[in-house]
């Protein structure tokens, strides 16, 4: 645990390994760091509406990304060599997890990160676990993403983009930057044709919480991003 999250504030979770079939492990608690961390941890993540109580999920298969796997496309290549965007970590963390929110997902009516997850999401990275990265043009964030830092596995949760590529470039930059401080796991939770197109591949659930076991007991990253780019 961090040292501002005392043996008091950690929760048992159910064993995710006998979630039922689309992964739900649990329901209820609370969105308190200690529970946030403790679930992490323990392979779990809140998913949940706005009307709904809170929901802990362990799907099974899990999306991952294996840094050293991580696919950049030609076009890519030149997008960031160009120096379309700028990239920067840690400076708007409350303005990307707000753009997330807003972003508009077909199929869906309304958003997944609530108001409560905004603002628990933001106390963690107030404590230094939570962190973003993002993309801006003249000044303008165009796109981003968040997510929790935990030993050498990153959680990713969101992202968004306003232009094209824009999301592409952020997480690009964040990946090779956590693959060159000894992160060996991105975490993408459940599939998505976007981040498959940059590698990331379904691997069993039993499989992740083998990895996460090890990779939690590797030293920390810094609490603070802002001074890698």
């Amino acid at each position: 645990m961090f040292p501002y999250l005392s043996v008091k504030d950690s929760f048992q979770f159910p064993d995710p390994r006998e979630a039922d079939p689309p992964g739900i492990v649990a329901s209820g608690g609370n969105l308190s760091p200690g529970m946030l961390v403790s679930a992490y941890r323990q392979g779990i993540f809140p998913w949940f509406s706005e009307e709904d109580p809170i929901l802990w999920w362990s799907p099974d298969p899990r999306f991952v990304l294996y840094p050293q796997r991580l696919h950049v496309s030609k076009s890519m290549r030149r997008v960031l060599k160009r120096g379309v965007f700028t990239i920067t970590f840690d400076t708007a963390f409350d303005h990307v997890i707000s753009e997330c929110a807003d972003k508009e997902r077909p199929g869906q009516d309304g958003t997944w990160i609530t108001r409560d997850m905004r603002d628990a999401y933001s106390v963690l990275h107030r404590l230094g676990i939570a962190h973003s990265a993002e993309a801006w043009q003249e000044g303008r964030l165009v796109g981003g993403l968040y997510g929790l830092s935990l030993g050498k596995i990153f959680f990713g949760e969101s992202m968004f983009a306003h232009c094209t590529n824009a999301s592409k470039a952020a997480f690009i930059v964040l990946v090779q930057s956590l693959a060159s401080r000894g992160v060996r796991l991105i975490d993408c939770q459940v599939y998505t044709h976007h981040l498959s197109s940059l590698g990331a591949e379904d691997i069993p659930r039993s499989r992740y919480l083998e990895e996460l076991s090890v990779l939690l007991d590797e030293p920390g990253l810094p609490s603070s991003w802002s001074d890698w780019v």
